[in-house]
Order: C-alpha cells, then structure tokens, then sequence
C-alpha cells in the first residue's frame, strides 16, 4: 500500500467568496471587528483615504466611479486590504498598488446611473483570515424589500465630523427600501425650484426614513453586502445621498446585479453566484 508520504499534495480548492473566517459579530456595535467584513479595502490618493470598496477576485476592487475622475493617474492611488482601521492598520493589512481603473462608460456624473468602477491591482493578493472576496450575485438573486443588510466604510460618522484617529471600520444594518417608497421619499420637502433627484432602474435604496443612521462622505464606493443563505453577496456600492443620515433621504447604492454584463466582460473569470448553489 503507498505510504501517505508519496501522496500527491491536495490542491486546495479556492476559498469561498463571502464567508468571513472571523465570525465574532456583534449586532448592534459600531465598530467592527477584526476580520469581520474581510473584503472591504480602503482606497487612497496619496496616503489618504477617500473611498471605500470591495475585494471581488484576487486582482480586481469594485468601487465606484465617481471616486476616479481622472482614471490614468494609477501611481498617486493604493489600496489598503485586510485592515480594520486606517491609522496603523496592523500586520493582518497590506498596500497594494494600481494598475488600472475601468469606469463603467454609461457614468454621466454624480447621481447618475452606472456609478461603478473596477480596479485593477498591480499583483494578486493573496488571500488570508483577512483579505478574501465578497460574493457577487448572479442577475437572479433578488434582493428583496426589507431584507436587513449592512454597509461598512471609514467615512464621516456625520456631515461635519471625521472619523476619529485610528479610524476603526464602522458597520451599520440598514433594511432595503423599494424603489418606489425611496422615490416618495426623495420627492418629499424637495428644495423649491429642484427637480427631486430619481431612483434609476440601477439603483437600490437602503436606510431608514427617520435618517439618524446612513453611510456618508468617505464611505463612497463600499459594499452592501446582505447575507444570502451562508454567504455575503454584495447587493450595492455606495453611490450617493443627500447629504447624510438625513430624513427622508436614504443612502442610494449602484445596484451589482444590474451591470453584471459590463463586469463579466471586464473580469471574464470572476464567478456570479446564484441563490442555493453551493458556494
């Protein structure tokens, strides 16, 4: 009989997308916890962090393209993985570099539809307890009103302040609203003379109509994700709002499942995930 030395290694299958290896989570907190939400990377321009996003294979970040106005200038831009805070983020975190940025086309500026952008690291990353790829959904899975999701970003905790040193990842549960009760409230106390802003087909709202608790400035660019059977699939980017945590005005969020040919056509190998397909 062979002896186990002489076996063939394994090869280990790729890890699953969406199923953080850290499950400590605490309902209700603020801050996450180490290894929590392993996809989220923070997107910075000389040092500086200006816009969230989230890791989908081990070369490419989705995010979103109003964070690029300029997409050639790939050397002032890094990306930071595996950090749960952006002051000394730790020996779990590294700094990737860009290779390149891919706007979806059809982005017409602010609150306009096809508010997404792909980035391209220079290397592939690789994957640990805390950097591995969130799910992206395949056009079938829906995700349906009221479904309690979460978002998560280093952007301001309101519209005057910063997040203070070091800077922890904020996570926050929002319900997804329809479309047509997000539209009602985004027309309500309308500035006189203003077209109330409207909720494209490509886009989904989540939040609370009180406010008090939404994603803000900073935050633009990172995930949505909702838990979809074991996985975490990503149902937005952060895209805008008026202003932040406001009444009546949830945050709006660049639903994936409706650009999921242009990201296919960028990222041929990038696997969708449909709902009860073991992932």
């Amino acid at each position: 009989s062979r002896t186990p030395a002489s076996a063939p290694p394994l090869l280990c299958p790729p890890p699953a997308c969406g199923r953080p290896r850290m499950l400590n989570r605490m309902v209700g907190g603020q801050d996450a916890m180490e290894g929590e939400w392993p996809w989220q990377v923070s997107i910075q321009r000389n040092g500086s962090h200006f816009c969230g996003g989230s890791l989908v294979t081990e070369r490419w970040v989705l995010t979103a393209a109003h964070c690029f106005p300029n997409t050639s200038e790939t050397s002032l831009y890094q990306v930071l993985l595996g950090a749960r805070q952006l002051v000394r983020p730790g020996p779990h975190a590294m700094y990737a570099r860009v290779k390149r940025v891919e706007s979806n086309p059809l982005y017409q500026g602010m609150a306009s539809s096809a508010d997404v952008a792909l980035v391209e690291l220079e290397e592939p990353v690789t994957f640990t307890d805390y950097i591995l790829p969130v799910c992206m959904p395949d056009p079938s899975v829906i995700f349906e009103t009221g479904t309690s999701c979460w978002v998560t970003g280093w952007g301001s905790p309101s519209e005057q302040d910063r997040l203070p040193n070091p800077r922890i990842l904020q996570k926050l549960a929002v319900p997804i609203i329809g479309t047509p009760k997000c539209n009602l409230l985004y027309s309500k106390d309308a500035e006189s003379g203003f077209q109330p802003q409207t909720i494209k087909d490509d886009m989904i709202c989540a939040g609370f109509a009180e406010g008090k608790k939404d994603a803000c400035k900073g935050d633009s660019g990172g995930p949505l994700v909702c838990l979809v059977g074991q996985s975490w699939m990503q149902a937005g980017v952060i895209s805008w709002g008026e202003g932040c945590a406001r009444q009546n005005r949830p945050g709006v969020y660049i639903r994936v499942t409706s650009h999921h040919n242009w990201i296919h056509r960028i990222i041929p190998e990038l696997q969708f995930q449909r709902v009860g397909s073991s992932i």
